[in-house]
C-alpha cells in the first residue's frame, strides 16, 4: 500500500490515472456522496476491470474483500482518488484496509497494489500517524510538491528571470494554472505582464480569478472561513509572528494556535523557525496565489467583480512589488541557497533559513533573509553565509557593512563565523564600489538573476 497526497491542481490524479491506464490497473476517483452511493460506483470501476456484471456490495467490507481478490495473476496498482471523500463518510475504511492487509485478510494473497490519494492534506497526513490504523502498512508515502522556481519557469516557456520571478510569486509551481485556468494565455515578454495580469488573475471570466477561495473552501477542517482569510491577509500583509498576526485581526495570541495549525496541516502555510533565536518562529503562506489573493483581490473583490481589473491592477502595482513580489524572492533566494553545491559556500548547505540578529549595542535587530548552516558538528554550529535580498534596490555596500555586524555578533554568541560568506542576492543589480569589494575580498558574494535561475 502506498499514500500518495499533495495540495490541489499539482497533477496528482493526472500521474495516478496515467499510471493505472498504462499498467492495466484500476482507478477509481472518489466523489462527495453518501456511502451506498460510493459502493456502487466502486462496484462499477471494480467490474470495469474484471469485465464481469458489476455485483452491488452491502458495504465496504465485502468492496475491499473483492477488490484485492481481483487481483492475483500480476502486480497492478490500485488508485482510490480523492480518499477523503470516502472515509469522511465511512470512518471505519482504514481499520478495514488494515485489516485485510494484515494476517489471514484477502489482501495477503492479493498481487495488488493499493494506492489511496488525498487533496486533503489534514486528512492524508493523519492516515499514518500515531495509532491511526494504517500506521506501519504503508510502503510508499508519496507528497506531491510544486514544480520547483526553475521548472515552473520552463513549464510556462518563460526565459526571462525577471519575468519569471513575478508569474511565480502569483501562480507557483502548480502546473494546473499553465493551461485551463488562464485559457492557455502566459506572458509574452516583461512588456506584457501587467495586460496578462489584467486579462487573466483578475478577470472573472477566468478559473483562475476565484481560485485562491476555492482552496480555503475546499479544507474540510476549516470551519471559519472569515478568520482564516483573516489570519492569511494578516500574513499576506507582512506579519509573520504569531503576536502581530494577532494583533492585525485583533484577537490574542493564544486564539490563533488552532487556526494557524490547522492551515499548516493544510500546507497552506509553513512554519519556520528564526535560525538565531530559539523558540521563535515566522509563518509564511506556501500557496502564492493566496498571498496575491489576500494582498490585492479580496479587499477590491466587488470592483473586480465590475470588470474593473485595469483600475486596480493600477492602484495595486506599488503593493505587488513591496509585499508580495519583494518577500517571495527572498524565499526564491533561500531556495537557491539549499540547492547549490559546496563550490558556493564552501559545504554542502545543511540548512537554510531566515533570521534575526539582535544588536544590543545599537538597540536594533538586523534581519537575515538568507541564512546559511553547516551540519551541526561536536563544536560551535558553523555559519556558512549571511544574505540579504533586495528585489528592486541596487544593492552596496552598505549591505555588506550590515551583514558584517551580523556576523561580528554571531560570533560573540558562540557560533562559528570563521569562514561565513557575505551574500548579496539582488533583482536590480550591484554597485560599482561593492563589485570591486567583492573582487577584492572572496567572502563575498554577488548573486543575481541570471545566476539564481541559471540551469543545474
Amino acid at each position: 500500500m502506498g499514500i500518495v497526497s499533495g495540495r490541489r491542481r499539482q497533477g496528482k490524479s493526472f500521474l495516478l490515472e496515467a499510471l493505472a491506464e498504462q499498467t492495466g490497473g484500476i482507478y477509481f476517483a472518489a466523489t462527495e456522496g453518501s456511502e451506498p452511493e460510493s459502493l456502487r460506483m466502486f462496484a462499477g470501476a471494480l467490474a470495469a476491470f474484471t469485465g464481469t456484471p458489476p455485483e452491488p456490495f452491502r458495504d465496504w467490507n465485502d468492496a475491499i474483500s473483492a477488490m484485492f481478490l481481483a487481483v492475483r495473476d500480476r502486480p497492478v496498482p490500485v488508485v482510490i482518488d480523492e480518499f477523503p471523500f470516502l472515509s469522511r463518510v465511512s470512518p471505519g475504511l482504514p481499520s478495514i484496509i488494515q485489516r485485510e492487509l494484515g494476517p489471514g485478510g484477502s489482501g495477503t494473497e492479493s498481487s495488488a497494489r493499493l494506492l489511496l490519494c488525498g487533496s486533503a492534506m489534514s486528512v492524508m497526513g493523519k492516515l499514518l500517524s500515531g495509532q491511526a490504523p494504517l500506521r506501519g502498512r504503508a510502503s510508499l508515502e508519496l507528497i506531491v510538491q510544486p514544480f520547483g522556481y526553475r521548472a515552473a519557469s520552463r513549464f510556462w516557456g518563460i526565459d526571462d528571470p525577471r519575468l519569471a520571478v513575478q508569474l511565480h510569486a502569483i501562480v507557483g509551481g502548480t502546473p494546473a494554472y499553465r493551461g485551463d485556468f488562464v485559457d492557455d494565455d502566459t506572458p509574452e515578454d516583461l512588456a506584457d505582464f501587467d495586460s496578462w495580469v489584467t486579462r487573466t488573475v483578475l478577470s472573472p471570466r477566468m478559473p483562475l480569478f476565484r481560485e485562491a477561495r476555492y482552496l480555503l473552501a475546499e479544507e474540510a477542517d476549516i470551519r471559519d472561513p472569515a478568520l482564516y482569510h483573516a489570519v492569511l491577509a494578516a500574513i499576506a500583509a507582512g506579519n509573520t509572528a504569531n503576536g502581530q498576526i494577532a494583533s492585525h485581526i485583533g484577537r490574542k495570541a493564544d486564539q490563533l494556535a488552532h487556526p494557524l495549525a490547522v492551515l499548516e496541516d493544510c500546507g497552506l502555510v509553513a512554519r519556520e523557525p528564526d535560525l538565531f533565536r530559539s523558540n521563535r518562529y515566522r509563518y509564511r503562506i506556501a500557496e502564492p496565489l493566496i498571498t496575491f489573493y489576500e494582498a490585492i483581490m479580496r479587499k477590491r473583490w466587488s470592483e473586480l467583480e465590475r470588470r474593473r481589473a485595469e483600475q486596480v491592477w493600477a492602484d495595486s502595482r506599488r503593493t505587488f512589488t513591496s509585499k508580495i513580489v519583494g518577500p517571495h524572492f527572498e524565499q526564491l533566494c533561500r531556495e537557491f541557497s539549499a540547492e547549490v553545491d559546496d563550490s558556493v559556500f564552501g559545504e554542502f548547505p545543511s540548512e537554510v533559513g531566515a533570521g534575526v540578529v539582535n544588536d544590543p549595542e545599537n538597540r536594533t535587530q538586523i534581519e537575515i533573509d538568507v541564512a546559511v548552516l553547516a551540519a551541526p558538528g561536536d563544536g560551535p554550529r558553523g555559519v556558512l553565509a549571511l544574505g540579504e535580498a533586495k528585489w528592486g534596490e541596487t544593492m552596496g555596500v552598505g549591505h555588506v557593512a550590515r551583514l558584517s555586524r551580523a556576523r561580528d555578533l554571531l560570533a560573540v554568541k558562540g557560533w562559528d563565523t570563521r569562514s561565513t560568506k557575505l551574500a548579496c542576492y539582488s533583482g536590480a543589480g550591484f554597485t560599482d564600489e561593492l563589485r570591486t569589494a567583492a573582487a577584492a575580498d572572496g567572502r563575498i558574494l554577488l548573486i543575481d538573476l541570471e545566476q539564481i535561475y541559471r540551469p543545474e
